[in-house]
C-alpha cells in the first residue's frame, strides 16, 4: 500500500463543534505510579489554572498505573470532592499502558497529557491545544529543544535528552524536536485509529507515537515550553534509555520492511472544505522525481562499479547485460519502496516482471548504443565506452520514469476514493473497527433524533460547566467509586463509543449572541 495517495480512514480535519453542554472538549490525563505526594497539589494547581483560563468544558482524569501507596485513595478524595477530576485504577505498570487506556475510554474530542510533577509551564496549555481544537494540526507536542524554550535541568538529563532525539533524527529521520517532553495532545479521531498501531506499554509510547503520526503524514504542532526539571524525579535514566534504543530499532526495522499499515492514518488533500473541489491536482511529483533521481544516480554508481567488475572477464554486450540486469532489479525494489511509497509484499512480483521489461527497454538503448560505438571504431576505449554508456542510461532513466509513473506504479488514488465512498454508506462504516470508521454512537444510530447536534449543526463550543454541574462521564463509568479494569480492554474496543460527532464550521457561522456590529 502507498501511504501519499491512499485516503485513509481519517477525515478531513474540521474546527471542533459543539456537543451536547455535558461534555468536556479537553481531557488531560495524569498518569502516576506512587505519586502520593505530587498528586494532590498538582491536580489542584491545574485544576485552578484551567478553571481561570480554558473557556471551554475539560475535565482531569488521573490515570494510577499499578500504585503501592496511598495514591489511589488520593485519587478517590480528589475525585469525590472536585467535580471535574475522574480516577482510574490500572492494575498494570507502564505509562504508555495508561495513556493508551484513559484515551480509548475517553469521550473528549481533545486528548492531553502531563506529567505529575507540572515541570512545564502550564500557560503553555491553552496554545497546546487550541491548533487540535482549530483543525489546524492532529498531534501537539511541547518542545524544551526549541530556540525559545527556557529550561533549567542539569547537564545530564540535557546530554541525555539532545543525544536522544539525536539519535531519532539519524535512525527514524524524525524531524520533531522533542520526543520526551510531557507535555502533548492528540485529536480523539486520530487517537482511535493510531493507538492500535503502537505496541510500546511505557516511555517509548511517546516517541513510537510522533514517529508514526510523522511517517503516516500528519500534522504535529510544537509549543516552546518554560520547563523546570524536577531534582526529585524517580525515573530510572538508564533503564528507560535501554528501552527506548530498543524501541528504536523495533520501529525502524517495521518501518523499514513496510509492515505498519501507515495508510489508515493518511487524510485526503485538503483539509480546507474548499481544496477538495480541485481537481488535476499533481499527487506527489515533486516529491517523486526527487526520490527517484537519488534512486537513480545511486542504482547508475552501482551499474557502472558492476560493468567495469563484469568487464574484466567478459565481452562489454555480456557485461552490460549482467551490470544491467542486477541493477535494475535493485533500482525497482529502491523505486517502489522510497520513490513511490508502495510498502509490503503485495504484488511485489508483478512489480518486479514490470521493472524487467522496463529494463528491457533500457537494455536495448544501451546495447544498441555499444553497437553503434563498435561500428564506428573497431577497439574503442574503455572511457569512452563509458561516456556513451552514461548518456545512453540518461535517456533510458527518462523513459524508466515515465513508465514507473504511469504502468508500473500508477496512482490509483481515485479509484480508491470511490470505493471510499461507497463503503461509507454501507452499515458497518459505523463500526468502529471497520476500515471506514464512523464516530456515531451505537444508540445514536438507532436514535438519531435524539442527536442535538443534528437539530442544532452549528453550536458554539461547550462551555465550562458550573463547578456543581456534574460532567458527562466516561463510558461505563461509576461516578461513585474508582474505576478498576485491565488495560487492554479500551484498546481492544470492548466498549462502547462515545465519540462526538463533528460538524464542520461554516465561513459564515458566528455565535447569535455576539452583538457586536459586524464591520
Amino acid at each position: 500500500m502507498r501511504t501519499d495517495s491512499s485516503p485513509g480512514n481519517l477525515p478531513a480535519r474540521e474546527h471542533l463543534p459543539a456537543g451536547s453542554a455535558g461534555t468536556p472538549v479537553l481531557d488531560v490525563v495524569i498518569p502516576v505510579y506512587n505519586e502520593e505526594k505530587d498528586l494532590q497539589p498538582c491536580v489542584v494547581r491545574l485544576h485552578e489554572h484551567l478553571k481561570r483560563t480554558f473557556p471551554y468544558a475539560f475535565r482531569i482524569t488521573v490515570a494510577d498505573n499499578a500504585s503501592t501507596d496511598t495514591t489511589p485513595q488520593v485519587a478517590a478524595r480528589l475525585e469525590s470532592e472536585i467535580p471535574e477530576v475522574r480516577s482510574f485504577r490500572l492494575e498494570q505498570k507502564g505509562r504508555g499502558r495508561a495513556l493508551r487506556t484513559v484515551w480509548s475510554a475517553s469521550d473528549a474530542p481533545i486528548l492531553a497529557y502531563m506529567d505529575v510533577d507540572l515541570s512545564t509551564d502550564l500557560n503553555a496549555l491553552l496554545p497546546l491545544v487550541a491548533p487540535l481544537i482549530s483543525g489546524h494540526s492532529d498531534l501537539a507536542i511541547g518542545s524544551r529543544l526549541a530556540r525559545s524554550s527556557r529550561v533549567v535541568r542539569g547537564a545530564k538529563r540535557e546530554f541525555i535528552s539532545r543525544t536522544y532525539n539525536l539519535i531519532l533524527r539519524g535512525s527514524l529521520q524524525a524531524r520533531f524536536s522533542d520526543a520526551q517532553c510531557g507535555f502533548k495532545a492528540i485529536r480523539r479521531d486520530v487517537a482511535q485509529v493510531l493507538l492500535p498501531l503502537i505496541e510500546d506499554t511505557g516511555w517509548f509510547f511517546d516517541t513510537e507515537m510522533l514517529v508514526l503520526a510523522e511517517r503516516a503524514g500528519l500534522r504535529i504542532h510544537e509549543v516552546p515550553v518554560d520547563w523546570v526539571d524536577d531534582p526529585n524525579s524517580t525515573v530510572h535514566i538508564v533503564k528507560t534509555a535501554t528501552d527506548d534504543l530498543k524501541g528504536v530499532w523495533r520501529v525502524g526495522r517495521a518501518l523499514a520492511t513496510g509492515s505498519l499499515p501507515l495508510d489508515r492514518l493518511a487524510r485526503p488533500f485538503g483539509d480546507d472544505p474548499r481544496d477538495r473541489d480541485l481537481t488535476d491536482v499533481p499527487k506527489g511529483l515533486a516529491r517523486q522525481l526527487v526520490g527517484f533521481c537519488v534512486v537513480g544516480v545511486l542504482s547508475t554508481l552501482f551499474y557502472l562499479l558492476l560493468y567495469s567488475g563484469f568487464r574484466s572477464f567478459s565481452g562489454s554486450q555480456i557485461a552490460n547485460a549482467l551490470a544491467l540486469l542486477v541493477s535494475a532489479v535493485a533500482n525497482t525494489a529502491a523505486n517502489r519502496r522510497l520513490t513511490f511509497g508502495v510498502r509490503g509484499r503485495g504484488s511485489a512480483v508483478r512489480h518486479q516482471a514490470q521493472g524487467l521489461v522496463v529494463f528491457g527497454i533500457g537494455l536495448a538503448l544501451t546495447s544498441g548504443s555499444l553497437a553503434a560505438l563498435n561500428a564506428a571504431t573497431s577497439s574503442p576505449a574503455h572511457s569512452t565506452e563509458l561516456a556513451v554508456l552514461i548518456a545512453a542510461n540518461l535517456a533510458a532513466t527518462v523513459l524508466r520514469f515515465l513508465l514507473f509513473r504511469a504502468w508500473v506504479f500508477p496512482d490509483r488514488r481515485d479509484e480508491t476514493e470511490a470505493s471510499t465512498v461507497v463503503a461509507s454508506h454501507h452499515p458497518s462504516s459505523h463500526n468502529p473497527s471497520s476500515p471506514t470508521y464512523g464516530t456515531t454512537t451505537a444508540a445514536h444510530q438507532q436514535h438519531p433524533q435524539q442527536l442535538p447536534h443534528q437539530q442544532h449543526p452549528h453550536t458554539p463550543l461547550p462551555q465550562r460547566p458550573n463547578a456543581t454541574a456534574p460532567q458527562a462521564p466516561y463510558t461505563n463509568y461509576d461516578h461513585n467509586q474508582t474505576n478498576e479494569f485491565r488495560a487492554g480492554e479500551a484498546a481492544d474496543r470492548t466498549w462502547g463509543d462515545a465519540t462526538m460527532q463533528l460538524q464542520a464550521v461554516r465561513p459564515h457561522d458566528h455565535d447569535p449572541r455576539d452583538t457586536r456590529d459586524a464591520r
